[in-house]
């Protein structure tokens, strides 16, 4: 948790994005870091704990962090806590609330709402079509034989 500390510390001096930092460790050795870079890489995906599982996938040849520990410092937001879940790591520590980078402006309890809401009713319009093609490609991946399941 220190290294992911002084990571979101450089992050803000260096001007790089914001104040969020996250590590990966296998075996006791970080083998992935990553800084917030949503605002340097113009990404809205590029949270700190996206960045750190990308590169530890990487680095591990792997979509899952099996045996890995996330070290976060701050409670994972909704985006990326729908990563952690598919990356698989075995735990996750945390620093900072969620409640904390509210006050800070980060807040993202209306995502949260969001979610609970059905999709019309939703900020963002959404709007279902064309299901019965798009259902197509379920079965064929299900006969695939290069299939992965994950």
């Amino acid at each position: 948790m220190a290294r992911a500390i002084e990571l979101s510390l450089e992050n803000v001096r260096a001007g790089r994005g914001g104040p969020f930092a996250a590590v990966v460790v296998k075996d006791g050795r970080i083998i992935a870091e990553g800084t917030n870079r949503v605002t340097s890489l113009n990404d809205p995906t590029a949270h700190a704990e996206i960045v750190a599982i990308r590169e530890a996938c990487r680095a591990l040849g792997h979509f899952q962090l099996t045996g890995c520990d996330l070290y976060t410092t701050c409670e994972p937001c909704p985006m990326c806590l729908g990563a952690i879940y598919w990356a698989r790591p075995a735990r996750v520590f945390f620093a900072c609330t969620a409640d904390d980078a509210a006050r800070f402006g980060f807040d993202d309890r209306f995502i949260l709402r969001e979610f609970n809401s059905p999709p019309s009713a939703r900020k963002i319009p959404m709007t279902q079509m064309m299901r019965e093609e798009a259902l197509q490609a379920f079965p064929l991946w299900q006969q695939s034989p290069n299939k992965v399941p994950y």
